[in-house]
């Protein structure tokens, strides 16, 4: 007797388990899509790294510059700097200058953001357009313009404090020289820096403030919690990444400030040098130029605000973790 059982079809949707699943082709065309981007990038960026990498370790003057090979001195160039003080006085000089205007520029910036998030959304922008101008105006432009009016000859600021009363700022301010010294140096940097970064920060607090649900802050005020209190309990947690990034972004502009201090210091005043303008001095500012030197002040530098990257991203992808 024949068996007239129907056959056992599988699942509609679900292949035999006995056949092997097709591979995927890969889609080039996103890789094709950033392909130009990262060949400018490693042109640009990458290669010219690779070479300082590389000339860190070599001794590299006027003789390799007309065409010598470079010889190769291994870890004497590091050796050099650090157990030169002139190096540790630069670092000082860097990391108290990063404190002060990393510090300086969130509080302000975070002011400013909070009062334009007041404001009505035409004058807002209006105000938000104004203080851009800062942000938009050239290091170059910016540094000139502070040298102009600290200057010892015809110096705004110095006009004004000399109209001061002597009880309060002092006298002798119509020919001081804010460039002679490092603290006054780095004063006026500062200033200048700060002007400059606010408006970033300002702008980048006011978006994420457009973001906070408008309830949180009205519970708040039927609470009864006032505007310290809204701040570190609603502003603060929720905008919390967005500080973050502003503070690692902060950090590697102004550890790398090089124009404003050239333009205002000059190479004669070493005593204000920071880490970069002590490796540009190494580099280029002597008739011997020591391109090896400079190559690995270079390197420093990177590393320390690689350092830095790298605690920003490990904070990031804890605070991921928790969510």
């Amino acid at each position: 007797m024949l068996d007239t059982a129907p056959a056992v079809r599988g699942t509609p949707g679900r292949r035999p388990s006995g056949r092997a699943r097709p591979r995927r082709r890969p889609r080039l065309g996103p890789y094709l899509l950033i392909a130009p981007t990262v060949v400018v990038i490693a042109v640009l960026m990458f290669w010219p790294m690779i070479q300082i990498g590389i000339m860190s370790f070599q001794k590299v003057g006027n003789r390799q510059l007309r065409g010598e090979p470079a010889e190769s001195v291994g870890t004497g160039n590091f050796e050099k700097i650090f157990n030169d003080p002139f190096f540790w006085q630069t670092l000082r000089q860097t990391v108290l200058f990063a404190v002060v205007a990393v510090t300086l520029t969130l509080v302000i910036g975070t002011l400013v953001g909070l009062l334009l998030n007041k404001l009505g959304k035409r004058m807002s922008a209006f105000v938000a357009g104004g203080v851009m101008i800062a942000w938009a105006t050239p290091p170059v432009t910016a540094a000139i313009i502070f040298t102009w009016l600290f200057g010892s000859t015809g110096g705004l600021v110095n006009w004004t404090l000399d109209l001061l009363p002597d009880v309060l700022v002092g006298g002798g301010w119509s020919d001081y020289n804010w460039f002679a010294k490092p603290l006054s140096t780095y004063t006026v940097l500062t200033v200048c820096v700060v002007w400059q970064a606010c408006p970033f920060v300002a702008v980048s607090v006011l978006a994420g403030l457009k973001s906070v649900p408008g309830e949180l802050y009205e519970a708040a005020r039927v609470d009864g919690s006032g505007p310290w209190r809204t701040f570190w309990s609603i502003t603060y947690p929720m905008l919390k990444p967005i500080f973050l990034v502003l503070i690692v972004m902060s950090i590697i502009w102004d550890f790398k400030v090089f124009t404003q201090l050239f333009i205002m210091a000059g190479m004669a005043n070493r005593d204000a040098f920071n880490l970069s303008l002590y490796g540009y001095s190494e580099a280029f500012g002597s008739l011997n130029p020591k391109l090896g030197m400079g190559s690995a002040i270079a390197l420093v530098l990177t590393m320390i605000l690689l350092v830095v990257t790298a605690l920003y991203v490990r904070v990031m992808v804890r605070q991921g973790e928790t969510k």
